[in-house]
This record gives C-alpha cells, sequence and structure tokens, in this order.
C-alpha cells in the first residue's frame, strides 16, 4: 500500500521522513541520469551569456553535455555537444574554468575535422564519397535538444516528448513575471565544489527555518519565523509578517527593534558587507539616510514605504526603473521559488539571489554549487562578470554563506550515520524540502516522504 504524502492537497501538511538514499546511496545518483536529469526544464545559462548571433555556450550534467548556440538569424538552439562521426566532444576549451563558450559561425571536431554550423547541420565531411551515400543532412545533424526562454535563461530538456517549458514551469512562471527578472544582470557570480549531494545543497537554502542555528547575527534584526508551500512540482517560501507590520513579508523587509529606522540600516549594511546579497548599494543608501529623513518614533510601516520610495526615486535618477508589482502579489509571491529539481530563484522587484547546484560526475558525495546576485542597472552600465571558481573557505564568500557550507558538508556526513533513519522537516516551515522528494520520487520511482509515525 503506497502511503506517500500529497503534500499538494494538505491544508496543513502532516510531518514526514525522508529516506537516505537518495542523498548517499551511489546507485541512486546513477539512475538519476536518466530518470531525472535527462527528464526534466534545466536552466543552463543566462542569455545575456549570449547575446549575438554566433555565440554560444556549454552545458553539462553527469555524462551529457549540451551546446546552446545562438544561430546567424538570432534563434537560440540546443544540441547533444558530440561529433556524429566517432563521439568525440565538439566544444572542449574551457570558459571561466566552468563551461565552453564564445563565438563560432562553425564547430569543428578535433579528430577528423567534420564541421557543423550553429544550427546544427552538417557542412563538411572528409572524404564523404567513402560512405557511399549513406551519410545524409537528416542523419550527419546534430542532435537537436529542446531548448526555451524564461525569465531570462535559456532552459534545455533533453526528453524529445517533454512538456513545453512554460507548462513545466507554472505556477511559478506567471508568479514570478511581474517582476521582470529577464531585465536583471550579474553583479557578481560564484561557483564551487561543494562536499555534499546536489540535494542538500539545494536544501540548505530553500527555508528561513535554520535562520536562528545557521546565522543567529540577524536575530539582532528581527524574526526569520517563514512559511513554505507545495506548488505542483516547485514550491515557494515567505516571511511571516511581524505583528503589526502585515506589509512587511517582502525580500525587502525592515529590521524591527525599538526603532525600525536604524534597525534597517543596520539590517542592510550586515547584509551588504557580511553577505553582498538580497540588497543593493542604493537600498543601502537609502536606509542609512532614514534616521535624518524621518522621525523617531515613525510607525513601521511608514518607515518601510519612505524607505523604499526614496530608493525607488533614487534608482530612476540614474536610469534604473523598477517594475511596479502589486503589494499583495508581492506576498504571495514569497521570497523565493524552488523551481523543480535544482534552481532557486530569490526574487525581489530590483534584485535577485539565485542557486544551482548539479551532481559533481557519479559521486552522491559532491556536488557543482553555483550562486549569482542579479540586479537592475542602467543600460549599458552592467559590470562584466564570469563565472569564478571560489572554494568554500575563499573570503570572497564573506562570512554569511559560509556558515551555510559548513552545514551542507557536516549534513552529508552525518547522513551516513547508520544511527541516522531519514530527515524529519518541520511540517510547517520545509514544506519545500518535502515537495522536493514527493516530485522526486515520482521520476526516480523511489524516495518518497512517508508518514513520521
Amino acid at each position: 500500500m503506497d502511503q506517500s504524502v500529497d503534500l499538494s492537497t494538505e491544508t496543513v501538511p502532516q510531518p514526514v521522513i525522508i529516506p537516505v538514499e537518495a542523498y548517499i546511496s551511489e546507485e541512486y545518483a546513477k539512475q538519476e541520469r536518466t530518470k531525472l536529469w535527462q527528464k526534466t526544464w534545466l536552466m543552463a545559462g543566462r542569455l545575456e551569456d549570449m547575446p549575438n548571433p554566433g555565440d554560444y555556450l556549454t552545458f553539462e550534467i553527469m555524462d551529457d553535455s549540451i551546446l546552446v548556440t545562438r544561430d546567424d538569424e538570432n534563434n537560440i538552439r540546443a544540441f547533444h555537444n558530440v561529433c556524429m562521426h566517432r563521439g568525440r566532444r565538439l566544444v572542449d576549451k574551457a570558459c571561466g574554468a566552468k563551461q565552453g563558450c564564445g563565438n563560432a559561425k562553425q564547430f569543428r571536431c578535433g579528430f577528423h575535422g567534420w564541421r557543423w554550423n550553429n544550427k546544427g547541420e552538417n557542412v563538411f565531411v572528409q572524404e564523404k564519397a567513402d560512405w557511399q551515400g549513406k551519410l545524409t543532412p537528416e542523419n550527419l545533424a546534430l542532435t537537436s535538444v529542446k531548448c526555451d526562454t524564461w525569465g531570462g535563461w535559456v532552459w534545455i530538456n533533453m526528453d524529445p516528448g517533454a512538456e513545453p517549458l512554460r507548462a513545466y514551469l507554472e505556477p511559478a512562471a506567471s508568479m514570478l513575471d511581474p517582476f521582470q527578472l529577464e531585465n536583471m544582470r550579474y553583479r557578481w557570480r560564484r561557483w564551487l565544489i561543494a562536499d555534499c549531494n546536489w540535494k542538500v545543497a539545494m536544501e540548505a537554502f530553500c527555508e528561513t527555518y535554520h535562520v536562528p542555528g545557521t546565522h543567529p547575527e540577524f536575530m539582532a534584526f528581527g524574526t526569520y519565523s517563514g512559511w513554505s508551500r507545495a506548488q505542483g512540482k516547485h514550491s515557494n517560501i515567505g516571511y511571516n509578517a511581524p505583528k503589526g507590520q502585515d506589509e512587511n513579508k517582502a525580500k525587502l523587509r525592515l529590521g524591527t527593534g525599538a526603532d525600525p529606522r536604524k534597525a534597517t540600516a543596520e539590517m542592510q549594511l550586515y547584509t551588504w558587507e557580511h553577505a553582498n546579497t538580497n540588497t543593493t548599494e542604493t537600498l543601502v543608501k537609502a536606509a542609512v539616510r532614514l534616521v535624518d529623513e524621518l522621525p523617531e518614533g515613525t510607525p513601521a510601516g511608514e518607515v518601510l514605504q519612505h524607505w523604499l520610495t526614496s530608493a525607488r526615486r533614487d534608482d530612476e535618477a540614474r536610469g534604473v526603473f523598477w517594475p511596479v508589482v502589486d503589494p499583495e502579489h508581492v506576498g504571495k509571491s514569497g521570497t523565493s521559488w524552488q523551481i523543480f529539481p535544482n534552481f532557486q530563484i530569490g526574487h525581489a522587484v530590483n534584485n535577485m539571489l539565485c542557486y544551482n547546484a548539479r551532481p559533481y560526475g557519479n559521486d552522491p558525495n559532491k556536488c557543482i554549487f553555483e550562486a549569482a546576485i542579479y540586479e537592475l542597472f542602467p543600460p549599458g552600465q552592467e559590470p562584466k562578470t564570469e563565472w569564478i571558481f571560489t572554494p568554500p573557505d575563499d573570503p570572497a564568500w564573506r562570512s554569511v554563506l559560509p556558515q551555510d557550507f559548513a552545514n551542507m558538508a557536516m549534513v552529508q556526513q552525518g547522513m551516513k550515520s547508520a544511527g541516522f533513519p531519514g530527515t524529519r522537516p518541520n511540517p510547517l516551515q520545509e514544506v519545500a524540502v518535502s515537495n522536493l522528494h514527493k516530485n522526486l520520487s515520482k521520476y526516480m520511482g523511489a524516495g518518497a516522504p512517508k508518514p513520521l509515525e
């Protein structure tokens, strides 16, 4: 009898336990390639990384490498990155030590010189007549991969029968469209090889329940109690508004305390200096001015409105225009979305923090983890960035994210203990964790959350 829990239909999800095999089993990790990664829509890169005809990038996951191109007619296409002759990868040069990228009219195999254009059509075979007419445009073409764009990203799916990207992303796509994520650009982007399974990495950031234990320094700025909701394949999380501050639900939130003017400035400065995430220089400067621009005793709601209005005005003066999003919609959208299986979008009206994790080879104990901060910039003034390999102990991560990295490694080790039967996510604040495994089990045929008894 199937006792798996349907998290999406429960008003109050019941407590569950999740088996550890999904995190530590080598066989499970190997099967993810064909059962999960080759069947789901995956974020492969950002459109600004390939703005011009002829630009390309590669996306690699386990043993699969995908070549994403912008052809001469400006169409985005994707192909398996493999020569149709003897199987050599076509693109193998590194870009930022992470992925192949560049601009090319043609892709030449380094083995025997066969060539393809950026539409995937073969344009040269050495001694083609030797095949006695058996090589045709159809069987010479690179094998296509489904691809589409949304939110400023390129997405790929190796399953020829996959549902359209938009249908796959709902309801996240409709909830996030008003934030105009496609207009944001990188402020910084870094990656590392983490000593944990990719699911451990993603789960380290998909709830606010860990803030008091992992980041206690933030408790000086208020409470971080949150909610978590299953949204079909995906999930979203958000803050519970402090008492008397129903409008304070968004990622751009006030610091709480006796004086919200000072608390907000302190929180913004700390976030900017110690995390370098979830804020902008404009927001920080506007927060610092609050004590000069508002009298002591100003209600929290008025402080929030003044702060955001002031920052918006400052940005508009330099040519940066925030989208106007209905406050009720902002509250419902939460602070971040977990896009199944391995992408998180931490959105706001003027910046976002995104995480992505995927396997490091077939090793269930390691993953490639990426973090990127985006924000709105004046046209033509976007900083030039690259993916920078940054070990977890590198000072460039500042002080906050390394606290999460330490958890990730220790969780992976702890899960291997004979005394650990499985994870017990908070049934209210960690639904994103449970929902990930509910959906994962549908692809993998194993590992569904079970009622905790």
